[in-house]
C-alpha cells in the first residue's frame, strides 16, 4: 500500500487554457468539503493490474468491426499498460462545485452562458437533473484536467485523465474482448430517457444495465445506478461520455507505441486542438457501433457537455 500524505497549498496560481493550480478553501466548512471529496477521491479508486491487450475494435465473433461508423479504432494492436488506478464512478456535479470554489474558478463564469448548465450549484434533490451524485458535464476539457491537478495537490498522489488506452483496457475489465463495460458485456438499455421530454421521470428507478440515450436530453442517472463491469467501474457505458488525456488523431493507432501508449505529442491541428473522447453512448450516439467501447473520436478543447473520471498512475493500490 502506498503512505498518503496530503499536501498543504497555500495561495492561488491559475495557468489559462488547461494547467490549474489550487489552493485550499478559507474556513472550516469548505476544509471539511475539500477534505471529503479528497478523501472520497481516494477511496473510490480501483487498482487495474497492467498488462498486455488488444486495443482497439477486435471484431465480433464473425470478424465484421462493431465500429463502421468510422475507422479510427483500427488497426487493433498489441500494447502493454503498467498498473494504475482508477475511478469507479464518473465525477459528479458536487465534487466539481467543491473544486470551482476550492480553486477560485467560479468567477472565471461569471458572465459566461456556461454558468448556469456546466457550472451550476448542485441540489439534494433527487428528481433535478443537477442533484448532486448525477454525473457533472464540464464547460471545456480544461476543467476536466484542472480538477485531477486539483487532487494531485491536495493528496499528493500523481492523479491525472486517462489516457485512452488506460480508458479502454478498464473498460473492458483488463482487456477483455467486450464491446460493452457493463456485468455482462452486453446491453440491456434502461428505456428511461426513450420518451418525450416532457414525460421523462426522474422518479422511475432505473432498470437494465446501462443509460444509452437522446443526446438531446439533458437529464442522467445518479452514478453508480447500474450494476458495474466486472472490475467494478460504473457508467464506462453509458450516461456520459469522458474525457482522456490524449490528443485526437484519426490514424494513431497506426503509429502509435506500443509500450503505454499517450496519444500523439502536439494535436492533429493547432487551429482546432481536440482531445480523444470515449464512451460515446455517452453522447447518447449509438449507430455504426459508436456504443461500443472501441468507438474513439476527437472533440475540441473548447467543447462544453463532456464527463469524466480520473486514475492514480501509481503501480500500487493506494487504498
Amino acid at each position: 500500500m502506498l503512505r498518503i500524505e496530503r499536501l498543504k497549498v497555500i495561495g492561488l496560481t491559475i495557468m489559462p487554457t488547461f494547467l490549474v493550480a489550487c489552493g485550499g478553501l478559507g474556513g472550516a466548512d469548505g476544509d471539511s468539503s475539500v477534505s471529503r471529496i479528497v478523501g472520497k477521491a481516494i477511496e473510490n479508486q480501483v487498482f487495474v493490474e497492467g498488462g498486455e491487450f488488444e486495443l482497439g475494435d477486435v471484431g465480433r465473433p464473425d470478424g465484421s468491426a462493431y465500429v463502421t461508423l468510422v475507422d479510427h479504432s483500427r488497426p487493433v494492436i498489441e500494447v502493454k499498460v503498467d498498473s494504475y488506478s482508477i475511478s469507479r464512478y464518473e465525477t459528479t456535479w458536487g465534487q466539481m462545485r467543491v473544486y470551482y470554489e476550492a480553486s477560485g474558478r467560479l468567477s472565471q463564469y461569471e458572465e459566461s452562458p456556461f454558468k448556469q448548465r456546466y457550472v451550476t450549484s448542485p441540489t439534494d434533490d433527487l428528481l433535478s437533473p443537477y442533484f448532486r451524485n448525477k454525473p457533472a458535464r464540464v464547460p471545456n476539457y480544461g476543467e476536466a484536467e484542472g480538477y485531477c491537478a486539483w487532487l494531485a495537490q491536495e493528496t499528493g498522489l500523481p492523479f491525472a485523465l486517462p489516457t485512452e488506452a488506460q480508458w479502454e483496457y478498464a473498460a473492458r475489465s483488463r482487456g477483455r474482448k467486450v464491446a460493452y463495460a457493463t456485468d455482462s458485456g452486453e446491453v440491456q438499455e434502461d428505456p428511461y430517457l426513450r420518451r418525450p421530454t416532457e414525460y421523462v421521470d426522474p422518479s422511475i428507478p432505473p432498470s437494465g444495465n446501462t443509460l444509452m440515450h437522446s443526446s438531446l436530453k439533458f437529464e442522467r442517472r445518479p452514478v453508480g445506478s447500474y450494476p458495474p463491469n466486472p472490475l467494478g467501474l460504473y457508467d464506462m457505458t453509458g450516461n456520459v461520455a469522458e474525457w482522456t488525456q490524449d490528443w485526437f488523431q484519426e490514424d494513431y493507432y497506426e503509429q502509435a507505441p506500443r509500450d503505454n501508449p499517450s496519444g500523439p505529442e502536439k494535436p492533429a491541428n493547432p487551429d482546432r486542438p481536440e482531445k480523444t473522447v470515449r464512451d460515446w453512448a455517452g453522447h447518447g450516439d449509438r449507430m455504426g457501433g459508436a456504443g461500443t467501447v472501441f468507438m474513439r473520436a476527437g472533440e475540441p478543447v473548447s467543447a462544453s457537455g463532456t464527463g469524466f473520471r480520473c486514475v492514480v498512475n501509481h503501480p500500487e493500490p493506494i487504498n
